[in-house]
């Protein structure tokens, strides 16, 4: 359900949106506190949908998606988006993923009822969102080490700071911030206080998006070339380099064949793996290196592949399709485990 202003001024812009469109009168019902749902009668049928509300554009719709896809009835949710253009339609619709948006554009299937309309475009602007500290290069970074370490929260700012190497300060931001936005739960006083993040599967879906656009181009190192098929025996020491994206998928999953290498290496030292490696700087190459933007004492190694979390963000930063499935998979068998609510 709705819970910033924005979100609110969303929903609110493409209900009314969508009556100017088809005539139709949407009703907005609540049955559970954290839950509302959509009622759409015809002289046929009510149809009934549990509403999404998206901030963001395609990044944040395809996290939101793979998250969501876990639902046991697919057509049982209707996506609320600020803006969709006519491909992303065509592609919410070929994938039966319902959506309305803030220009009238919709896609409704409930049979008898079946709306589809696109290439509306708006005539004045949703804003989008304030980016909070929490979601800017620095608090991605804690962020990150709070995802893949249930019960970090709970640690003093002091120890979180130095598990992060980010300043205190920010950690005091970071958690704060959290805290306003429903991320952070405290129970108990003195020795018995007690921190829990909550509200993980959002949270990991706006760090998601967060990561693609504000923290991911500021770690790459640059875009390289070696020999064919050079990866597939390459052996990296994770103290120094690991396999991300793709190759980490399909390690993990052993369902998808790479097509981009992504290595992150040691900011300090990425000559370690270009000259074993031979790798030559080519802006066309298949290999990215990417700087690795925490440390290995608090994020785990999963062999010589990075985080299971991270994996995901890089498959869902590509928007390819065949790259998003493989993130599916990868949620069910790596990442709900992590994020269940206890």
């Amino acid at each position: 359900m709705p819970t910033t202003k924005n979100q609110k001024h969303i929903l609110k812009t493409a209900l009314g949106a969508f009556t100017c469109q088809t005539g139709l009168v949407p009703d907005i019902t609540n049955e559970a506190p954290d839950k509302q749902f959509l009622l759409l009668k015809t002289p046929e049928a009510t149809v009934k949908l549990e509403l999404l509300v998206i901030e963001g554009g395609a990044m944040a719709v395809n996290a939101a998606l793979t998250l969501y896809r876990r639902l046991q009835n697919l057509n049982c949710f209707v996506m609320i988006i600020p803006q969709v253009t006519a491909d992303l339609a065509d592609r919410l619709r070929d994938d039966d993923t319902q959506f309305m948006d803030t220009a009238g554009n919709c896609f409704i299937k409930q049979p008898p009822l079946y709306l589809f309309i696109k290439g509306n475009k708006l005539q004045g602007v949703v804003k989008a969102p304030a980016v909070g500290r929490a979601f800017k290069q620095t608090g991605l970074r804690v962020l990150y080490a709070l995802l893949c370490n249930p019960g970090l929260e709970n640690e003093t700012y002091r120890v979180i700071a130095a598990k992060t190497d980010v300043a205190l300060g920010m950690v005091n931001w970071v958690l704060n911030e959290l805290n306003e936005l429903g991320y952070l739960v405290e129970t108990g006083k003195g020795r018995a206080r007690h921190i829990r993040l909550i509200e993980k599967e959002k949270l990991l879906e706006r760090w998601i998006t967060g990561y693609a656009e504000q923290l991911r181009p500021k770690l790459l190192i640059g875009r390289y070339r070696g020999a064919d098929g050079w990866w597939q025996k390459a052996v990296l020491k994770p103290e120094k380099a690991q396999w991300g994206g793709e190759v980490a998928a399909g390690k993990l999953t052993d369902y998808l064949k790479p097509q981009t290498i992504t290595v992150y290496v040691d900011k300090d030292n990425p000559e370690a793996v270009l000259i074993q490696h031979r790798l030559k700087k080519d802006p066309e190459g298949d290999v990215e290196l990417l700087q690795r933007f925490w440390q290995p004492d608090t994020i785990v190694p999963h062999g010589d592949t990075v985080h299971p979390i991270l994996v995901y963000a890089d498959l869902m930063a590509t928007g390819n399709q065949r790259n998003i499935e493989t993130a599916r998979i990868l949620y069910d068998e790596h990442i709900v485990q992590l994020i269940r609510e206890d």
